[in-house]
């Protein structure tokens, strides 16, 4: 098993959320508008690494190890998480993209590291996040954002 932590506590995350095999690794990092990427290593006995969600119903998308049994790296692309941290969004706020191959274990590698969220899971409990690299015009885009979202609703 292999967790990805969303940004908010409530919500939906968009319907975006996008599984890619490989037999070989990708021969390049799509970094495009990703604020995380990490490389991860996972291994499954049954060969049937799936994404499923704790809180609700989980669309099916294809297996991530369809190879079988055996040891595989999955890169996480990740966006959105620090638009409302911990918050309740009522509008989709983050997108992921999986992409799985086979792989021998190797150490993490992380080939992004934009967003003060994912910063804080790898500080870990009790240890300050380290300041992600200055941002650009996106920053602005997410602050914004947040404050739409977590403005009270009027009926």
């Amino acid at each position: 098993m292999a967790v990805i932590c969303t940004g908010i506590s409530t919500g939906w995350v968009h319907v975006r959320v996008r599984v890619r095999v490989r037999v070989r690794p990708p021969t390049r990092v799509e970094r495009g508008a990703w604020e995380e990427i990490v490389d991860h290593s996972v291994e499954t006995a049954t060969g049937a690494l799936r994404v499923t969600s704790v809180m609700s119903d989980t669309p099916r998308l294809p297996l991530l190890t369809p190879q079988g049994p055996g040891t595989y790296r999955v890169r996480v692309h990740a966006r959105g998480r620090d638009t409302a941290p911990d918050g309740d969004a009522h509008e989709p706020v983050e997108d992921y993209l999986l992409i799985g191959w086979p792989a021998d274990p190797q150490p993490d590698e992380i080939h992004r590291h934009r967003d003060r969220y994912g910063a804080g899971l790898r500080a870990g409990p009790g240890r300050p996040a380290p300041a992600p690299p200055a941002g650009d015009a996106e920053d602005d885009i997410r602050r914004r954002r947040r404050a739409r979202l977590l403005r009270p609703r009027t009926s």
